[in-house]
């Protein structure tokens, strides 16, 4: 729950700043410490999946809550989407994802090549 609290302080606080507090394959590899040691191991690989169960729920097309919400709409009007309007969904979706994903790894990229 206090994953939730702290997501939605990415949108509203002043003090976080999405862009330093987003980071890809890097930051991940580097929350782990240098040490093996299994019980952070376990714990940090529950926290990140629980954190990816979590971003897989958000009504994003291509993600399941993308389908959630195309059902709910089927419930609520009666009606299916098209295809071809599904189609495209999928697209923007897949999109978006591709793009967040090329961000968050291009800002760990320009942190490690300018030490910030």
């Amino acid at each position: 729950m206090e994953y939730v609290q702290q997501l939605r302080l990415i949108f509203v606080s002043k003090e976080v700043k999405a862009s330093e507090s987003l980071g890809g394959f890097m930051s991940i590899g580097n929350l782990f410490p240098s040490e093996w040691d299994w019980q952070s191991f376990w714990t940090l690989t529950a926290l990140l999946s629980i954190i990816l169960a979590f971003m897989n729920i958000l009504p994003i097309p291509a993600l399941d809550g993308g389908h959630v919400l195309f059902l709910i709409y089927e419930i609520i009007t009666g009606r299916k989407p098209s295809e071809k309007f599904m189609e495209y969904a999928q697209i923007v979706g897949m999109i978006l994802l591709f793009g967040l994903l090329l961000y968050a790894n291009g800002l760990d990229i320009w942190r490690a090549i300018t030490g910030k």
